[in-house]
């Protein structure tokens, strides 16, 4: 037996000596909306010796039953279940994250946390494909399928960094465009392809083998991964992540650090969440929303109760203050509208739809 001294959990198990990933690769696959029906057909189109582990990460709700491995189990004679934490590694297995666990990868074995929320979601897609680059470097294929903003960009860009294969769903394709739009944006991907020839890529790339195994293994990523898993000391250097922001986490009011890798910017707090800029923007855009009704129902709150008073005063003959509380309502009674209005015609912020406006702007310069 040989123990693994190079995790950035340091709780694993030991790991068998005979036990040896190096001779094949590591699918990693991350998917929201739209995305089972995708992950149905992959499975269903690999060949049942299928070497390579596969991981999934698909969005869903803490309470929600999973029913993905049985579902998966019908389809193909690979085994798939819900991982287990420290589950050793093993060939020719699909795994996939519990509801309300991220998925980690260390060299060797499977850990599960219920570590803080990146993107808003545990399981997340970026810990899997970031703890995968880190511990399997070259040897690791991402695929991002269809889903809604952008979990797994930079997932993604960190295994492409890192020499792995990575395989996008052509977003013509996809139920839900959004995240393979964000991953074609900003990662320079090997394949972008419909759901019916990802499959037959995983068997070429495999069939070829590879042929640099490396790995790199730097002290930014080793501090996420153990931020993920909830390791506070970790997660208190995330100033030693990026740089200070002057943004506060949407989660828990924390300061953020703003993280930037190639084109992509992204934030992580103190106590761990961590955030896509086009998912904070997209919080601090609903947040705007949710304030403009806030002060509405304030307002409407307020008419009501001057013209309650108003009606009382008049009642009984104090007809001047009782104008005095008509008039306030009514003056409100504006403010209320303006409101109204600046609701009726406010649309939160994404990227994607910055990037629409921006593309439309384009084509009118055209002409």
């Amino acid at each position: 037996m040989i123990t693994n001294h190079n995790s950035f959990s340091g709780d694993h198990p030991e790991i068998n000596s005979s036990y040896n990933t190096e001779d094949y690769h590591i699918v990693v696959i991350g998917a929201s909306a739209g995305g089972f029906e995708a992950i149905k057909k992959i499975v269903a189109d690999l060949p049942p010796d299928f070497r390579p582990p596969v991981f999934i990460v698909w969005h869903t709700g803490a309470d929600v039953q999973g029913v993905m491995p049985g579902v998966l189990n019908k389809l193909n004679s690979i085994h798939a279940a819900h991982a287990t934490h420290n589950e050793l590694i093993k060939p020719n297995r699909i795994y996939i994250a519990p509801p309300d666990h991220h998925l980690l990868l260390e060299d060797g074995y499977i850990k599960l946390t219920h570590g803080p929320k990146e993107n808003y979601f545990r399981p997340a897609v970026d810990p899997l494909f970031r703890s995968a680059a880190y511990s399997y470097g070259t040897r690791v294929i991402g695929i991002v399928l269809s889903g809604g903003l952008d979990d797994g960009t930079a997932g993604l860009w960190r295994i492409k960094n890192n020499g792995g294969s990575t395989i996008v769903q052509d977003p013509e394709d996809a139920e839900a465009r959004s995240m393979p739009e964000s991953a074609l944006r900003e990662v320079e991907v090997d394949y972008c392809a419909p759901v019916s020839e990802i499959a037959g890529i995983l068997t070429k790339i495999e069939t070829e083998g590879i042929d640099i195994n490396a790995v790199i293994k730097d002290k930014k990523t080793e501090l996420e991964n153990r931020s993920t898993t909830g390791d506070k000391q970790a997660a208190r250097k995330s100033f030693e992540m990026g740089e200070l922001s002057p943004f506060t986490c949407p989660d828990c009011r924390g300061v953020l650090s703003k993280i930037v890798e190639g084109g992509i910017s992204r934030y992580r707090c103190h106590t761990g969440h961590a955030f896509s800029a086009d998912t904070l923007l997209a919080t601090l855009s609903r947040r705007v929303e949710n304030d403009l009704y806030t002060a509405l129902a304030g307002m409407d709150e307020s008419i009501w109760l001057l013209n309650h008073m108003g009606d009382h005063l008049a009642e009984i003959n104090q007809t001047q203050e009782a104008a005095l509380y008509f008039i306030k309502a009514k003056e409100t009674e504006g403010h209320s509208d303006l409101v109204r209005g600046t609701i009726k015609n406010y649309k939160q912020l994404t990227n994607p739809k910055v990037q629409i406006e921006v593309n439309n702007l384009k084509n009118e310069t055209k002409y």
